[in-house]
């Protein structure tokens, strides 16, 4: 590593010295060049002192739009796509967020190591010790150690039952794991539809100012289609974020399902060598 970092030193010192000199061979090689710059600022030197009131409003105005944060930017325009329309949309983003921030920490604390469960387990099937088995499952969390424990506890019903019964248990924890991510959908759905819906009528709103005016001047179409496309620009972001944490809940999910489908087998597998 401190290898790499003198070795970017270097590189970026050597770029820099060559940045200098072609620079100064430049300023060297065009006098005229200078001479004509020159040339120019003596110009907008004897400008009209008129000028500078507009120049310097010109920079303020610059200036109060870059100090501007982002959330004073938010906010102003949250104002303007109207709240009527825009809080729909926050609800979405807000309510959508609450359920994937709770489907990702189930799903985190559903993770569990299937290999070394399973090979405790097989160590205790193989002593013929399946009360420490089930114990074993009851203190692991994870929707794997209960399919596990659910087929242990049948264990003295034959080896049928407890495969019906990992099955069974098996689809009910599937079905856990894939609760709410209906609801993060219509959130999905509805955010979009949400902008959508605020922009036409916002449409309607600036035809209707356009009509009340008399005339169709650009700031009036231009202020009104603005403020009418801003909810579908909410809309839009808040399922895009949505969407994405959407798919990650996906392919957790579908890890976990394999997770229990591949353990699942070599359980009973360890049952059926293991078998009284």
């Amino acid at each position: 590593m401190k290898k790499v970092i003198a070795l970017m030193s270097i590189i970026g010192l050597l770029t820099f010295t060559n940045l200098n000199s072609v620079m100064a061979q430049g300023a060297q090689a065009n006098p005229e060049a200078a001479q004509t710059e020159q040339v120019t600022n003596d110009s907008a030197a004897a400008a009209p002192a008129e000028a500078a009131p507009a120049e310097a409003a010109t920079a303020a105005a610059n200036d109060e739009v870059v100090s501007k944060s982002f959330h004073e930017v938010l906010k102003e325009k949250y104002i303007q796509g109207g709240a009527g329309w825009m809080t729909p949309v926050l609800l979405c983003l807000i309510l959508g967020m609450a359920l994937v921030i709770e489907r990702i920490i189930y799903l985190n604390m559903a993770t569990t190591n299937v290999n070394k469960l399973l090979e405790d387990i097989e160590n205790d099937v193989k002593k013929g010790d399946y009360a420490a088995a089930k114990e074993l499952c009851r203190n692991t969390r994870g929707p794997v150690a209960s399919i596990f424990y659910q087929g242990l506890d049948r264990i003295d019903e034959g080896l049928e039952n407890v495969e019906k019964a990992v099955t069974s248990y098996g689809g009910v924890q599937m079905a856990r794991l894939e609760a709410n991510l209906t609801w993060i959908a219509l959130f999905i759905a509805l955010a979009p539809s949400f902008g959508f819906l605020g922009t036409v009528i916002g449409m309607v709103q600036a035809f209707d100012d356009i009509e009340k005016a008399g005339d169709i001047s650009p700031t009036v179409v231009a202020g009104g289609m603005k403020v009418a496309l801003l909810t579908t620009v909410f809309g839009l972001i808040v399922a895009i974020i949505l969407q994405i944490f959407y798919n990650y809940l996906l392919t957790k999910i579908e890890s976990l399902v394999s997770q229990m489908e591949d353990g699942s087998i070599t359980f009973m597998d360890i049952l059926i060598k293991n078998k009284r």
